[in-house]
């Protein structure tokens, strides 16, 4: 197939084509025998397969919305629990001008007038009281591990709601006596970082100030426990978390059937960038297999790797990130700016120590002296408010100081007006994209994470090319993330980026397609690829 193929001839061929039959992912692959026999028979160029019809739009009730929702939310919060390590469950703050928190404080402040009312009746009510405690008791059984039988025991006993009712009823129950209880119980369950404030509940004696209290802290311990559930849960759920997302994701699929399109989109751009050569100075080449005839034909894992690494260079303004990666969305920015922050740190580093002596660029101690200056600088990078020229010329004096004063030490003479003026341009020439020494440094840094991506299930892992030697650390740390995040998305939708690549994308051939079809029938899991009319079992 020609790699100058227009688009639109496609998407006329295919609305020439028949919409009768419902075809699924073995469907499109089988139908796509016709035009495999041509590579087989010998015939000159390829087809695309096609392309079927977006769904028309249709209404969606309420309840569709938020169930869709809700299994969103859901997918959503098992991702970032494998994905972060530091996923933590932070209390509910409300912002103190909020109408919701005015009437929450609205409410709580009556609900503790009324039992404070109550328990300074004479005899005093301990309805509201009882009610409290029984709740408290609950709490503290849900804090338990199947293996505290002792401990359930004992609140079992103490909080014994019928015998509280009783001494209630007869005038001989200590509200007193079992907040001590309590709060001894509330020692012994809390994590260590909550052990202040429990012992400052030891010193409320007011019996409503100190209820609320009590209330308060096991408010946070639920939090603290819900945070040591999850970080006991994570090596268990990142078993079953690449099915379940799956799952979810084929669920919101199912209900809304144009969920792929900027996946495809996505796909299809990067198979014809490295078709066309159209990027390749931007973006490092990935390897490709040479096809029939004169086009080359691109390899369906080097189109997703290729994907991948266009995701670093995104215009997240303009363009709409593809859905399977949306989750992810801030993790590829914080990539991208963390890339564009090494870019420059690396370019500024390289223009550095090739005019500086050989004596001092070899000395570690200064290359790392002086990447942390220039890493300092830069640390606002990311921020709208940034001026990069403004930095690169405060860089530029205080590189010159540095490598002059290091020139001194190590007995050499420090640098004239000349090249100190030249280091500085140089330096100052850094704040555009298009500047050649930015450019070559930014395509050696995306080579690298390129073939760290290929070669992430090997060992020895590849080094930095020249000229990064002095950032290595902070590139390995980010290839190391990125391929991680990577690898996981892969893991979860390769099944849908199998069936567009076949379908759209990847010209295959006779024998390929055979090996596609047995790899897509060992993943269980169910794609949709004609919207509401078709779908298959992969």
């Amino acid at each position: 197939m020609s790699e100058n193929l227009d688009k639109s001839n496609i998407n006329e061929e295919g609305k020439s084509k028949s919409n009768d039959s419902e075809q699924g992912l073995e469907d499109a692959v089988e139908g796509s025998d016709e035009a495999l026999q041509k590579i087989k028979s010998g015939s000159p160029s390829t087809q695309r397969l096609q392309r079927p019809h977006s769904s028309p739009p249709r209404f969606v009730t309420v309840e569709e919305l938020l169930e869709t929702a809700k299994g969103v939310t859901n997918m959503t919060i098992a991702h970032e629990i494998v994905i972060n390590g530091d996923f933590r469950i932070k209390p509910v703050e409300l912002p103190e001008d909020s109408l919701e928190k005015k009437v929450k404080d609205i409410v709580h402040k009556a609900f503790w007038d009324c039992l404070s009312v109550q328990l300074c009746e004479d005899p005093p009510t301990y309805d509201q009281a009882i009610k409290l405690v029984g709740e408290i008791k609950e709490t503290l059984l849900s804090f338990l591990l199947p293996g505290h039988t002792r401990l359930r025991n004992q609140i079992t006993e103490v909080l014994d709601l019928d015998l509280i009712k009783q001494e209630a009823e007869n005038g001989a129950l200590d509200i007193s006596k079992l907040a001590e209880f309590i709060i001894g119980m509330m020692g012994t369950l809390c994590a260590p970082v909550r052990d202040e404030e429990v012992k400052k509940l030891k010193d409320i004696k007011e019996i409503v100030p100190l209820f609320r209290a009590i209330f308060s802290v096991l408010d946070l311990m639920k939090v603290d426990m819900a945070n040591f559930a999850v970080s006991s849960i994570r090596p268990h759920l990142m078993q079953q978390s690449v099915e379940y997302e799956r799952k979810q994701f084929q669920e919101f699929l199912e209900k809304h059937p144009n969920s792929l399109d900027f996946v495809t989109q996505w796909l299809e751009e990067a198979a014809d960038d490295l078709m066309n050569q159209k990027y390749r100075n931007a973006l490092p080449a990935v390897g490709e297999a040479s096809g029939s005839g004169d086009s080359p034909r691109p390899d369906p894992v080097a189109v997703q790797n290729y994907a991948y690494l266009k995701l670093l260079k995104w215009d997240h303004l303009h363009r709409p990130f593809p859905e399977t990666v949306l989750m992810d969305h801030s993790r590829f920015q914080e990539f991208q700016l963390q890339l564009e922050q090494l870019t420059v740190l690396g370019a500024v580093l390289l223009v550095t120590f090739s005019m500086a002596a050989p004596g001092i660029s070899s000395r570690a101690d200064f290359a790392e002296k002086l990447k942390m200056i220039v890493k300092i600088l830069l640390t606002d990078m990311h921020l709208p408010s940034f001026h990069l020229e403004d930095a690169l010329t405060t860089v530029g004096e205080k590189v010159c100081l540095e490598v002059s004063s290091c020139l001194s030490l190590c007995g050499f003479s420090p640098l004239t007006t000349d090249k100190e003026a030249v280091l500085k341009g140089q330096i100052q020439a850094m704040a555009s994209p298009d500047n050649p020494i930015r450019r070559i440094v930014d395509s050696r840094i995306l080579t690298f994470l390129e073939t760290y991506l290929v070669s992430s299930h090997q060992k020895p892992l590849p080094t930095a090319p020249g000229g990064l030697g002095p950032v290595q650390t902070e590139l390995e740390e980010v290839a190391i993330n990125f391929v991680r995040l990577v690898n996981y998305n892969k893991m979860v939708f390769s099944p849908y980026y199998d069936a567009i690549l076949i379908r759209d994308v990847c010209w295959v051939t006779w024998s390929e397609v055979i090996l596609i079809k047995f790899r897509l029938k060992d993943k269980s899991s169910k794609v949709s690829l004609e919207g509401d009319e078709s779908s298959s079992e992969v």
